[in-house]
Parts: structure tokens; C-alpha cells; sequence
């Protein structure tokens, strides 16, 4: 019975990730980042709860894959659609009543939000290479899916809750939302060296860069809160950047 456990846990995973995409579809951003984050926290806990009973299995490998694709895949996917779509009709939270409109249209330009779909491509190709990857255990290879998609979720929620007229205008860039795009596809397939925060011990200094790295986190999301999210995920590849060259130096 116990060997069944993690696999339900990356089930609701899946749940998760199924109301995210119900929502996202129906514009409902805030309520689709909820379910997301919980969703992964469904993607943390199946890991664990594998390692503590000792009942990993290639099963549960490409389950949680599977998962993935849809609570750190398809999710982002829509949510950038639909920031693109709003970036072209003028503003936050337009009614999704108007996303017909972009199908009916003739203009190429009005295609535009479809570009945010390559999110998901990348996604999918990234879960892909990790599933045939055995080497990814305490460092990982680009950026891992789930942090990509708290990059991609944190743009609505800092939109509707710090409601700031220069970061509105940035967010709701066209040109800023295709380079994102670009840069999150770019990093999920990347050849960057990513630190994982798995500890083999609780020992500080065999630990330090991630103490340092959850502490800052930390004390980013209690004074920015949600702003905070893309200066995390820059902070994580610039430090996972400046400890691999400070290995490559020792050796």
C-alpha cells in the first residue's frame, strides 16, 4: 500500500494543475497561481514522501513528469497568452469574452498572445531531457519547471496586488513579455549548472549557499511579497552562476 502513496500525491499534483488550467483559460489569474503553488507543493512532497519510504519507482518518475507538464507546462502557457492578450487589448483583467475576437481576426498581429505557448513547448522538451537525465541529484541543468512557472504566475499577482503604474506598463509590455518568453524558454533548456536545495546534511558550512540563498529569500518575500519572486529566480541563477565558478577555481 505504502508504494501507492506518492504516486496519489502527484495526482492531486495533477488535480491541481487541471483547476490552474480551468482557471487561467477563464482569466481568473490569481485563483489559477493558487492552485499552481499548491500543485507544487504536491511536486515537493511526492519526492519526499518516495525517499522516506524507500519506494522511488520509474513509475513515479514519469508520473510526476506528466504532472509537470501540466501544472508547470500548460499552466505558464496560458497565463503568458493571456498577459499578451491583454498587453494588445489594453489592460489588466480584460474580460475573456474578447479572446474570441483574436481568432476571428485577420491581423497577424492579433496571433501575438499564441507566441506565449512556446513556454509549455520548452517545458515539455525540458521534462523530457530531466527524465533521461540520472546526474540531475544535487545540481540540476537549466531552470527547473516549477521555479520557471512562479516567474511566469508572479507577473499577474504583482499586476493585482501592488498595482503600480510603472511596473503595470512594464508587465504589460508586448516587447516584454516576448523576451521573457524567449529568456524562460532560453533558461528551462539551458546548459546552466542550477544548485538544488537538497540537503545531505543540516551542517552550515556544507550547506551555506543554500542557508544564504532561503534566508534572503525569505526576508525578499516579507517586504516585497510578490515582487519579490523574479529577483529570487535571478538571485538563484546568479548565485548558482558565481558558486560553479568558485568550484571550478578549487579544483
Amino acid at each position: 500500500m505504502k508504494k501507492h502513496i506518492p504516486n496519489l500525491i502527484t495526482l492531486l499534483n495533477v488535480f491541481c494543475g487541471c483547476v490552474a488550467t480551468v482557471f487561467a483559460v477563464l482569466n481568473q489569474l490569481e485563483l489559477a497561481a493558487l492552485f499552481v503553488f499548491l500543485g507544487i507543493i504536491f511536486d515537493f512532497l511526492d519526492g519526499l514522501a518516495a525517499r522516506a519510504l524507500n519506494v522511488q519507482s520509474p513509475l513515479g518518475l514519469q508520473l510526476d513528469s506528466l504532472a509537470d507538464v501540466i501544472t508547470s507546462g500548460l499552466v505558464p502557457g496560458i497565463v503568458m497568452f493571456q498577459l499578451m492578450s491583454m498587453s494588445l487589448a489594453g489592460g489588466w483583467n480584460v474580460e475573456f469574452g474578447r479572446i474570441p475576437a483574436i481568432l476571428e481576426s485577420s491581423s497577424f498581429i492579433e496571433l501575438f498572445p499564441f507566441f506565449g505557448f512556446l513556454i509549455t513547448l520548452a517545458s515539455a522538451y525540458r521534462l523530457a531531457k530531466f527524465n533521461l537525465d540520472e546526474n540531475q541529484t544535487s545540481s540540476f541543468i537549466g531552470l527547473r519547471t516549477p521555479a520557471n512557472t512562479l516567474l511566469i504566475l508572479s507577473l499577474p499577482m504583482i499586476l493585482f496586488y501592488h498595482n503600480n503604474d510603472i511596473l503595470n506598463s512594464i508587465i504589460l509590455n508586448p516587447w516584454f513579455l516576448t523576451g521573457l518568453t524567449i529568456l524562460s524558454a532560453y533558461l528551462l533548456n539551458s546548459n546552466l549548472v542550477l544548485f538544488a536545495l537538497k540537503f545531505k546534511n543540516w551542517g552550515f558550512q556544507d550547506n551555506a549557499m543554500r542557508y544564504t540563498f532561503l534566508i534572503v529569500s525569505l526576508i525578499l518575500l516579507t517586504t516585497i511579497r510578490f515582487l519579490a519572486v523574479p529577483v529570487i529566480i535571478a538571485f538563484y541563477i546568479l548565485s548558482s552562476i558565481v558558486n560553479g565558478m568558485y568550484v571550478k577555481k578549487e579544483v
